[in-house]
């Protein structure tokens, strides 16, 4: 049996503990200075990951490649010279080896998210993004269970949800729960969403966060803001928020002024066989971002074909990466929360305390 062989570009999330744990000195300049540095630093190789395994025994290698630009960069600088890096840093990948290259975070947002980078490679390109809808529906609609909620009597929200991952979120979480509010800062785009969503949920649109979250008992959120999006105050007791957005869209206020509320990681995947990948990103041994286990399936699969790309992620795709993770062993591992584990104890505490602000009208518990 041949190997599977795939790349996936990464690029710092913060300057100050993404760089600075490279480079430390970095958490002592401003982050303009270490911009205008990076600009200079061109795409490299990051790691090399081995010990992917099946369950069926097909087995792939990789390899991380580092494209050295912030997301304020991605956002800011010029469309067609960020693609252009990014594009240098797939052929990096190319040249170690890989038949496919994942996008990971900001450089799977940018210009047509994909498209115009596929064109510009002789492999194959996913953004990740049909297995991240996946996860991050399973791990929201489990949490709920596990917080006391009914999925199929809830009110939920989608953050984001004109992006290519909040549209087809939305949905699918439309043939679940009975009322959705879709969120966003464009009530033209927002209605567009709206209009073509079937399934059993009343539909409503909103582009105002904070008073659109108070109703809602699961809120997913996946915009590609710079700064966080939901406080504190946003949110109801009791209320499950899945945030797959990365940088992050909830803001750790949450964290320490609402233990009443369960917020998870979307898209953290244990991966199959004892896989190596040569670099803390920060995740416990053996698990990765659905985005990068997603090119590690079609990898394994040898279906070197550009899979999740564009603004119009398809359900069937969804379903269908969905049926090969469950073939090759990938799985929901548990669930995470601002970089830790998220215990049985965690929730129960957590689920008490919901209890107890809805009984006392005080949120917080």
């Amino acid at each position: 049996m041949s190997m599977g062989r795939f790349g996936f570009i990464m690029h710092p999330l913060s300057v100050s503990e993404d760089v600075g744990r490279k480079y430390p000195i970095a958490r002592y300049l401003p982050a303009r200075m270490i911009e205008w540095g990076l600009k200079r630093v061109p795409p490299m190789l990051v790691s090399h990951i081995t010990g992917v395994v099946g369950s069926d025994g097909a087995q792939a290698e990789g390899w991380f490649v580092g494209c050295p630009l912030t997301p304020r960069q991605f956002l800011e600088l010029d469309e067609g010279y960020v693609i252009g890096r990014i594009i240098q840093a797939g052929k990096v990948a190319q040249q170690a080896g890989a038949c496919i290259v994942g996008l990971g975070a900001f450089t799977s947002v940018v210009g047509d998210a994909g498209i115009s980078i596929a064109r510009g490679l002789d492999i194959a390109v996913t953004t990740g993004n049909s297995y991240t809808v996946h996860t991050a529906i399973e791990g929201t609609l489990e949490a709920a269970r596990l917080m006391g909620l009914e999925p199929e009597r809830c009110a939920a929200a989608v953050v984001g949800c004109t992006g290519s991952i909040g549209r087809v979120t939305s949905q699918m979480l439309a043939e679940v729960v009975p009322h959705l509010v879709l969120v966003g800062r464009d009530e033209a785009r927002l209605r567009a969403v709206a209009d073509q969503l079937a399934g059993r949920a009343q539909v409503e649109t909103s582009t105002h966060t904070a008073t659109a979250l108070l109703a809602a008992d699961i809120v997913v959120s996946v915009t590609s803001a710079l700064d966080t999006v939901i406080e504190p105050w946003f949110l109801k007791p009791g209320a499950v928020v899945c945030d797959v957005a990365r940088p992050r869209d909830v803001s750790k206020r949450v964290a320490k002024q609402r233990p009443d509320v369960l917020v998870i990681e979307g898209g953290v995947v244990a991966v199959p066989g004892n896989v190596d990948f040569g670099f803390d990103f920060g995740f416990p041994a053996r698990t990765a971002y659905a985005c990068i286990a997603e090119t590690m399936i079609l990898a394994l699969e040898q279906r070197y074909e550009s899979y999740s790309l564009g603004r119009d992620i398809e359900a069937a795709k969804v379903r269908e990466i969905a049926a090969l993770a469950a073939k090759h062993g990938f799985r929901l591992a548990g669930f995470r929360s601002f970089e830790r584990e998220v215990t049985s104890e965690h929730i129960n505490r957590t689920r008490e305390l919901a209890e107890r602000a809805r009984k006392h009208g005080i949120p917080g518990g």
